[in-house]
């Protein structure tokens, strides 16, 4: 006796597609749930019957692929075509690849800091101590402090090219 498992899904392609759309409403969607469910009953095949109605244990598999999909929504939240969502906010490529190459620089120019400068920095900036907070961690009075984080920010402005002076006039400016 041949084996006619394929032959037989093939021949019942259209009647799970007409159940895929009568439960997801979207002819795309339903043609994903189709092809999952084929997937899964080609993966399960050892566990079908023969002699009992193979459109019945398809429909049974489709339902319970569409019923996982929903629950996975649930949880997941809805999905939306990124080729439907023309208005997302993001970044561009050469955008990046700027920002990337100024976090470069900053991470070169703090690593030539001297130990005390960075040190102070990291505290202060990176991790969001106050300045009683870094003087107590290292040790040191307040004012100690706060001159090493002057002159670290000094240098790092010089060394990337970032003139503060001009940035705080230029922004002090009265529009002609």
């Amino acid at each position: 006796m041949a084996d006619t498992f394929g032959q037989d899904l093939v021949g019942l392609l259209p009647n799970l597609r007409r159940y895929a759309v009568s439960l997801c409403r979207s002819p795309d969607r339903a043609d994903d749930l189709v092809q999952r469910t084929c997937e899964k009953a080609l993966a399960s095949r050892a566990f079908f019957k023969p002699g009992t109605r193979l459109d019945a244990w398809l429909f049974r598999i489709l339902r319970n692929t569409w019923i996982d999909e929903l629950r996975r929504e649930r949880v997941q939240g809805t999905r939306i075509d990124i080729d439907d969502a023309q208005d997302l906010p993001g970044t561009d490529g050469p955008s990046r690849a700027e920002d990337r190459l100024a976090l470069s620089a900053a991470g070169a120019a703090i690593a030539r800091l001297p130990d005390e400068q960075r040190e102070v920095l990291v505290l202060v900036c990176v991790e969001e101590l106050s300045y009683r907070e870094t003087a107590d961690v290292l040790q040191l009075p307040i004012g100690t402090v706060m001159s090493r984080l002057a002159r670290a920010r000094q240098k790092l402005a010089d060394q990337l090219g970032i003139n503060p002076s001009d940035e705080r006039s230029s922004s002090n400016r009265k529009p002609r």
